[in-house]
């Protein structure tokens, strides 16, 4: 056991964060945590990673565990290279190897400049910077706050896969749905300071929470039936010469007294409405962008529909931002020209959200876009519509001063779509949103009458909610597809596989005969005896774990072991690894 909870408790002032938590983690474990913003995941971590103390019960580690945790908060040197900050916390030992795998991780997140100085980058490239450097680190457990964040598709299935390899355990917070489902073997939520964990990823947490809410609810359903009982009970004055049972009357009390499940509100019907959008909306005509020598895209057309849904995608600094912030008015073109019809009106969520006032109050923020929005079903007030974005009514009356990240760029959103635009322009609106607003978010969408162009790495969001999506290409071509984002990862996929498929059929250039592959002497005693010798440690740690067990009580027998099976499992996995080198050698010798 690489990590054990035991009984955590957790609160802030009045509030309980964490109520009775308790899991473990062992090597191959990868658990994903989820909850609303604000409820208690990224505390969760920090306890695991040893940065805070609970109030209350105890986390224990193997003494010999070694811990890699990504933080939301990094902490990097502005001073330092970045190459100097992602092997700052290596020894001189490994930083010869950690040196290599690092650029390597930072050439697949897209950082390519080692020498430039962590103050020139921006949050993002700073974020993939904490992301390699906790990578690299040896670790048994990596506790990942957020790793997709400022993520492309292309860089996120890579991590999919670098993490899927991984051999320890891996405890993770993240809001792309896909992800979790990939990544997780285990999916925990923190609602309302409970926890619950279900096995597998993000499909076995909507099965698992749905099935454990009906109980909970057919259970508080119980518990009013017998307490409409109990009260009639309470009511009737007692019988001749006889007094009511204390038994009973105690245990109406405590029906009485225990308190319902709490659920979160998810499944809200806001089915949107937008002001009129004539015929002639936007047409983009030869509209093309350079920064100086810099092509960002090359001159395109476009004429916009009504009821379009389209995804702009391609790697981070091609350019997409830049389209909405054309289509926007925020950027002239350098070449053609953007045409708005009269009725078009345009709601634009950025990625740096307007300059809010942090001493005006949440609900008068929503209310200058909109006091009363309309619906299909009718009016709601700004008050109704931020409780439905998950803004309770404490929250509402806050200074936006004395909000978080998220819930400011959430509150930022509201106020777009409380203005009733017909025309929504959306620069990654899933970053930093949980997954229940996320859900309430694509409800929302879903029904939005206008036109919806969407810049997002969520590729679960693309997927429910676009059906066209604009590509950037590395020739700086925008190109339409038609479908959507997992159809066209199928076809690119597809299309790749014809092309090697292609390539193999045209034979390859004659190469000079080659001296053959051949087992050296050592490598040939060492390919007969190694399957016993991974056997005897086997049998060796599984006698060793016998004995932990049995001196579970003695601690420095128990201490003297454990360091034994940490110098035994290390001897495994240098075996097993030679193991694979050889019999991949084996088989190309025989290929010969």
């Amino acid at each position: 056991m690489l990590l054990n909870f035991e009984h955590i408790y957790k609160s802030y002032g009045d509030r309980q964060i964490l109520e009775d938590v308790t899991f473990y983690l062992e090597p191959g474990d990868r658990m994903g945590v989820v909850g609303v913003n604000g409820g208690g995941k990224s505390t969760l971590l920090k306890i695991a990673a040893g940065e805070e103390s609970p109030d209350k019960g105890a986390v224990s580690r193997d003494p010999n565990v070694r811990i890699s945790y990504l933080s939301q908060n990094m902490r990097d040197d502005p001073n330092l290279t970045v190459l100097a900050q992602v092997l700052s916390g290596q020894s001189p030992d490994t930083r010869e190897l950690a040196e290599y795998e690092a650029k390597e991780m930072l050439s697949k997140l897209g950082i390519n400049d080692y020498d430039k100085k962590m103050s020139e980058l921006s949050g993002g490239q700073r974020k993939r910077v904490a992301l390699v450097s906790c990578l690299v680190s040896p670790a048994d457990v990596l506790i990942l706050d957020e790793p997709t964040n400022h993520l492309d598709a292309l860089m996120i299935s890579w991590l999919e896969d670098y993490l899927s390899s991984f051999r320890g355990a891996i405890l993770f917070v993240t809001h792309d749905r896909y992800f979790l489902e990939t990544l997780a073997r285990k999916t925990a939520e923190v609602s309302f300071g409970r926890f619950f964990v279900y096995d597998g990823g993000y499909t076995a947490y909507l099965d698992g929470k749905a099935q454990r809410e009906e109980m909970e609810a057919a259970s508080e359903r119980k518990r009013k039936s017998v307490l409409r009982r109990e009260l009639i009970w309470m009511l009737q004055g007692p019988c001749a010469r006889g007094t009511k049972s204390r038994e009973r009357i105690e245990r109406y009390e405590k029906l009485r007294d225990r308190q319902p499940p709490q659920v979160e509100e998810t499944d809200f019907e806001i089915r949107a409405v937008s002001s009129r959008l004539g015929k002639k909306t936007i047409e983009l005509s030869g509209v093309s962008k350079s920064f100086g020598d810099n092509v960002i895209f090359k001159p395109f057309d476009y004429l916009l529909q009504r009821d379009d849904r389209i995804g702009i995608i391609g790697s981070n600094g091609t350019g997409k931002s830049t389209i909405l912030n054309i289509i926007a008015g925020v950027l002239p073109p350098d070449s053609g020209e953007v045409i708005y019809g009269d009725t078009v009106k345009i709601g634009f969520f950025s990625q740096h959200a307007a300059e809010l006032d942090d001493n005006q109050r949440a609900i008068d923020y929503v209310k200058e876009h909109g006091d009363r929005i309309e619906t299909k079903d009718g009016f709601l007030t700004a008050s109704k519509l931020m409780e439905m974005f998950l803004f309770s009514g404490d929250i509402q009356y806050r200074q936006i001063g004395r909000l978080s990240g998220g819930e400011k760029r959430r509150l930022f959103l509201l106020g777009i779509l409380a203005s009733a635009p017909n025309v929504l322009l959306l620069d990654e609106p899933t970053n930093d949103l949980d997954i229940p607003t996320l859900q309430i978010l694509e409800n929302y969408l879903e029904t939005f009458p206008g036109a919806i162009i969407a810049v997002s790495h969520d590729r679960y969001f693309l997927d429910r909610i676009c059906s066209r999506l604009f590509t950037i290409g590395p020739d700086h071509e925008v190109s339409l597809y038609t479908g959507a984002y997992s159809d066209f990862l199928l076809s690119c996929k597809a299309e790749a596989k014809k092309e090697r498929a292609d390539s193999e059929k045209t034979p390859p250039p004659a190469r000079e005969k080659t001296k053959k592959l051949r087992f050296s002497f050592k490598e040939q005693r060492e390919f007969e005896t190694i399957d016993d010798d991974i056997a005897k440690l086997e049998k060796e740690i599984a006698e060793n774990r016998a004995l932990q067990e049995a001196n579970s009580s003695d601690y420095v027998k128990l201490q003297e072991l454990m360091e034994k099976q940490a110098e035994l499992e290390r001897r495994l996995e240098e075996k097993e690894e030679r193991w694979v080198y050889l019999n991949e050698l084996y088989e190309q010798i025989s290929a010969q």
